[in-house]
């Protein structure tokens, strides 16, 4: 520690930090422009000048390291005249337009202008323009509100890993744009919008539509991927406006993906608003009194042929906990499966909560190993972090299966499922890489747990090569840790036959889908959204969105997290575990129900407990599982990814304008000379 005095008082700080962190530590805020925590310093904005004894000039605060008994004052009559001087330059060329701009309101040029500017401008001549940028249909650009503190610049070279932005000319004629005609071509884009401190860049799907003051703000969760980020939801009456990152160090620290950013517009876009049943001819609308009996008839009542319910990774805990006591109590009746391929049996169960999880990524681990996973499309947070340590650091990533698109070093090793599967059991060159490397970190893909054979267990094997690998299992949809927990199985050709009545919950309209039901009779489509397939179905019944009821996930950390509401329901729909209680009340309170969802409740309202309790989900006999015999060649073709198309994974994102267009760009679009690189 370094004693220091600000404002001739005296302090004790850390090494090695600069002036402004210095003073941001002991409480006191020195405005800044350019400067951001989790960007390289530039030091250009010039706005942090401090005044440091014996020197003859102010210097700037975030250039500047601290050194032992430094003398800093912040706020003299130089320091201020300095910043009025600064503040004065950026305004020459700026635009007065705050009336009519999207950042007006929670713009940071305003507020130190008030807090420090001055009353008048020497400057009469005209003002500079600048034409602007055509960023894709995420990002709104008036580039003459820019006043080049280059975060954009930084954000896109550093952390998202495209060279999109770039400073041009030089002198008065300086600007940002880009080096050729081009889109933002990046997971996580719209995090500039959120670093720009000026309206240059603004969401475009938000642009004109109400003023910060006239925002309701709620805490939820995204549920568009695995990894749980935390968000804050904006809106007004009825509708969501927008989407922020909230800050949480453990998980996604201020950044969020562009699918969870933009993807709200399709809480409006092709809703089930009403109840439907379906007549000779079409389909005529209902009401809850008249389908309840209905239900109760085809589905309660009806003990002839057991029902099935086809459900998807997405469904909320409190629900497929519902299910599963009433597939365990009822096992001649009802029966619960999961629509695709996944191998359900956890992979991580024996793990403790206190390790493996996505701030270990921090720790000292020179090496990672990526099975079957392009991290941009399946987790672009996590490929985000893995980016920002590979060009920090001395950090080697190696990928085992079909090459991709990477925005960081990759060494790609192209091996098929057999070849991983004698790497795992350490009949490989690789293998003794993995056994002499200090706490390695093990990425092990979606598509990779959906092809092992069931009888595998993945993180007992990379645990039997390397105690002390780091593994983090890298989960298709928001909730599919927690039915790997459950052992929830998948379908298959023995579970149904034409006369099965299906309840199909939640589920995205596919080829597979196609096939199963298509012999179906009796169909009841519990969803959000309409689709082609749910005209064959005998009942439609609306659903909540996420948006719209509170519910519990659990992330591929096995961090429990829940949703809040925001939004009252659209017409009449219902949340799924309400109706469930309707349809099965005397069958789910006939019984002692022991729900798992109150334990995972309490690790929510303390937070503190998930860093240091054990795992009590965890299943003893998954380590005397066996291992791979000669049995489990089952494909000699390369794995790849789960996904292709990162905007549309599932049924929400896929009825969102904004993702399809997003898509649509994205298959116009050139990838540049350093995405082009594997």
């Amino acid at each position: 520690m370094l004693p220091i005095k600000i404002n001739n008082a005296k302090f004790f700080v850390k090494k090695n930090i600069s002036i402004l962190e210095a003073c941001k530590y002991v409480g006191i805020t020195i405005p800044r422009f350019c400067y951001h925590e989790t960007l390289s310093v530039a030091g250009n904005c010039r706005m942090c000048l401090v005044e440091v004894e014996n020197n003859p000039k102010p210097i700037s605060s975030c250039t500047r390291p601290v050194e032992k008994n430094m003398s800093i004052f912040v706020d003299t009559p130089l320091v201020k005249k300095a910043r009025e001087n600064v503040l004065e330059t950026l305004l020459l060329n700026h635009p007065l337009d705050c009336p009519i701009c999207d950042q007006g309101g929670e713009c940071d040029l305003q507020d130190q202008t008030k807090s420090f500017g001055g009353d008048y401008s020497r400057f009469f001549f005209n003002k500079r323009g600048v034409e602007d940028k055509n960023c894709g249909p995420l990002i709104k650009t008036i580039m003459t509100r820019c006043i080049h503190c280059t975060r954009c610049v930084r954000f896109g070279t550093e952390i998202a890993g495209v060279d999109f932005f770039g400073t041009l000319n030089r002198g008065t004629s300086t600007e940002i744009g880009s080096y050729s005609p081009k889109f933002f071509t990046s997971e996580i884009s719209g995090n500039v919008i959120d670093l720009c401190p000026v309206g240059a860049l603004t969401a475009k799907p938000y642009a004109f539509k109400a003023r910060p003051w006239e925002l309701k703000v709620n805490e939820s969760i995204d549920i568009t991927d695995s990894t749980g980020s935390n968000i804050y939801i904006n809106f007004k009456e009825t509708e969501i406006l927008r989407v922020l990152p909230k800050h949480n160090s453990e998980i996604n620290e201020s950044l969020i993906s562009d699918k969870t950013r933009f993807s709200y517009d399709s809480i409006k876009t092709q809703r089930l608003h009403k109840l439907f049943q379906k007549t000779l001819m079409s389909f005529e609308k209902s009401n809850w009194p008249t389908i309840l009996e209905k239900l109760n008839r085809l589905l309660v009542q009806n003990s002839a042929t057991p029902i099935l319910f086809l459900i998807n990774e997405e469904l909320d805990v409190e629900s497929i906990t519902i299910l599963n006591f009433l597939q365990n109590t009822y096992p001649n009746s009802i029966k619960v499966k999961v629509i695709d391929k996944s191998n359900h049996i956890s992979q991580n169960s024996f793990i403790s909560w206190t390790t493996n999880k996505l701030v270990d990524i921090k720790n000292n681990i020179k090496y990672c190993f990526l099975f079957s996973s392009n991290l941009r499309l399946e987790s672009a947070i996590l490929n985000a972090k893995i980016r920002t340590k590979s060009i920090s650091e001395t950090f080697e990533v190696f990928s085992f299966g079909q090459t991709f698109k990477s925005n960081f070093p990759l060494k790609f090793v192209n091996l098929n499922l057999n070849t991983i599967l004698k790497f795992l059991e350490g009949k490989s060159t690789f293998a003794t890489f993995l056994l002499r490397a200090p706490f390695p970190l093990v990425l092990l893909g979606a598509t990779l747990t959906k092809r092992i054979p069931k009888h595998v267990n993945l993180s007992t094997l990379f645990k039997k090569i390397n105690p002390t690998t780091l593994i983090l299992d890298i989960k298709s949809s928001a909730n599919t840790e927690f039915f790997s927990l459950l052992n929830i199985q998948a379908l298959n050709s023995m579970d149904f036959n034409p006369d099965t009545p299906i309840v199909a919950l939640n589920l995205e309209d596919n080829i597979t889908l196609r096939k199963v039901l298509s012999t179906t009779k009796n169909v009841i489509w519990f969803n959000t959204h309409g689709s082609q397939i749910a005209k064959k179905s005998t009942i439609l019944v609306p659903v909540l969105t996420a948006f719209e009821t509170e519910n519990l996930y659990m992330n591929f950390e096995q961090r429990p997290q829940k949703t809040l509401k925001t939004l009252n329901g659209i017409g009449d729909s219902r949340d799924i575990k309400t109706i469930l209680h309707a349809m099965y009340f005397e069958k789910i309170h006939s019984k002692p129900y022991v729900s798992s969802f109150s334990f995972l409740a309490e690790l929510i309202n303390n937070p503190e407990k998930f860093k240091e309790i054990a795992n009590k989900l965890s299943n003893s006999n998954t380590l005397a599982s066996k291992y791979t015999t000669s049995l489990t060649l089952v494909s000699l073709y390369p794995v790849k990814s789960l996904y292709e198309n990162f905007y549309q994974t599932n049924i929400f994102t896929k009825n969102s304008k904004v993702m399809s267009e997003c898509a649509q760009n994205l298959r116009k679009t050139n990838f540049n000379f350093k995405n082009d690189v594997v």
